[in-house]
C-alpha cells in the first residue's frame, strides 16, 4: 500500500469530491438526505471555488478530502473503498501542519469519526441536541490544539 498523495482540489474534482459526500449520506442509515446529488456536487463546487479543499489520491483517483477555512475543518470524508489506507490520516495531519488550532463538528451517531479525530489528538468541547444543524442530529464539537515546542 503506498502512502496518498495531496493536491489542493481543483473545479474538475467537483464531481468526484460530491460523490464522496453523496455516497456517505446513501450508506449511513441515521443520515437524512437534505439534498440531491446534484446539489452535492455544487456544493462540492462551491468549497473548491473558496480554496477549501485538498483531496487525497491513490494513483489518479481521488479517494478523500478535507475542507478547511481557517481553524474550521467542515469535512473530512473517504471513499468506502479508500478507508483505512491512509488518506484521512494524511489529510488531518496536513491540515494540522497548516494551523495551530483546529476545531469540527461531527455527529453524535458517528461513533467512528469520533475515534478517529481523537486518536489524532482532538478532544470534546461541547455537545448540542440538533437544533441548530440542518440536519436536526445531535452533535458534538471538537478540538485540536498543537502542542507547544
Amino acid at each position: 500500500m503506498t502512502a496518498p498523495s495531496l493536491r489542493p482540489a481543483r473545479s474538475t474534482d467537483a464531481g468526484k469530491v460530491g460523490a464522496i459526500l453523496s455516497g456517505f449520506v446513501d450508506a449511513t442509515p441515521w443520515m437524512p438526505r437534505l439534498h440531491s446529488r446534484a446539489e452535492d456536487v455544487s456544493f462540492a463546487g462551491q468549497m473548491i471555488d473558496r480554496g477549501w479543499v485538498t483531496v487525497a489520491l491513490q494513483g489518479a483517483e481521488v479517494a478523500g478530502f478535507l475542507a478547511q477555512n481557517g481553524d474550521d475543518i467542515h469535512a473530512l470524508y473517504i471513499k468506502p473503498s479508500a478507508q483505512r489506507q491512509g488518506c484521512g490520516r494524511a489529510l488531518l495531519h496536513h491540515a494540522q501542519g497548516l494551523r495551530d488550532r483546529l476545531t469540527l463538528w461531527t455527529f453524535q451517531a458517528n461513533t467512528g469519526a469520533q475515534a478517529f479525530y481523537a486518536a489524532h489528538g482532538f478532544h470534546e468541547v461541547a455537545r448540542t441536541d440538533g437544533a441548530e444543524n440542518d440536519e436536526g442530529l445531535p452533535d458534538i464539537q471538537m478540538q485540536w490544539q498543537k502542542e507547544p515546542a
